[in-house]
């Protein structure tokens, strides 16, 4: 398996915007599930966003109003549209297709880094 490409990452001021994208070089049409992640300093990697085959998305509390998913299976893209941006989402971000909690299917890739100036 190839390991997803993520980019769009940068630095950013606090209330800015950004949006990541993820390439993989697969079809993504047949993972359930497709999710950005995001790992901080010192802290663990949490999933911040999922976008499931029908579209239904789910958002951490954390950036519940504020991120948004998306995937395009034609072109196997999954992209997060970031909004309202605070130091806290200071980050690397992943993309990867979660089959439960803490299993997902594809290799990690590289993240992109996203820092936010405050």
């Amino acid at each position: 398996q190839v390991r997803p490409v993520e980019s769009g990452g940068g630095l950013v001021e606090s209330g800015g915007s950004l949006k990541l994208s993820c390439r993989v070089s697969q079809s993504i049409v047949g993972f359930e599930q497709m999710a950005w992640y995001r790992r901080a300093p010192g802290k663990e990697r949490e999933r911040v966003a999922t976008v499931k085959s029908d579209g239904e998305t789910k958002y951490a509390y954390s950036v519940e109003g504020r991120f948004t998913i998306s995937r395009d299976n034609t072109e196997n893209m999954v992209y997060l549209q970031m909004n309202s941006l605070s130091p806290r989402d200071t980050a690397v971000y992943y993309c990867n297709a979660p089959v439960a909690e803490y299993i997902v299917q594809l290799p990690w890739g590289q993240g992109t880094q996203v820092t936010v100036s405050s």
